[in-house]
């Protein structure tokens, strides 16, 4: 019951086809047959396609890269309040305990 038990492997169905002999061969040297000269191929004028700006996308990108770099100043400007608000904070602490602890030194 606590024993796992393993799955048997199927026997393979069909004809089995036995591997195929390989003969080696033998390399006889040879000349070396020199390839022809290549003529160089003609370069095309220009095979991208050419982009056309109308209005209408110059005014659409002129929008998304404004809409881009506003908030991109939004969330650089709300992290740079994020530390000053923090920076400030701290400081303020550090004004109190100052305090606490000279007030507590005046006490003894």
């Amino acid at each position: 019951m606590f024993r796992p038990k393993l799955p048997t492997m199927p026997q393979p169905t069909g004809t089995v086809t036995p591997p195929a002999v390989i003969e080696p061969t033998t390399i006889t040297p040879g000349t070396p047959a020199t390839p022809p000269p290549v003529a160089p191929a003609p370069v095309p004028a220009s095979t991208r396609p050419t982009v056309q700006l109308t209005s209408g996308t110059a005014l659409a990108l002129v929008g998304g890269g404004t809409a881009v770099v506003l908030v991109v100043g939004v969330v650089l400007v709300s992290m740079l309040l994020a530390v000053a608000i923090t920076g400030a904070s701290v400081a303020v602490c550090a004004v109190v305990l100052r305090s606490l602890l000279a007030s507590d030194a005046k006490r003894r």
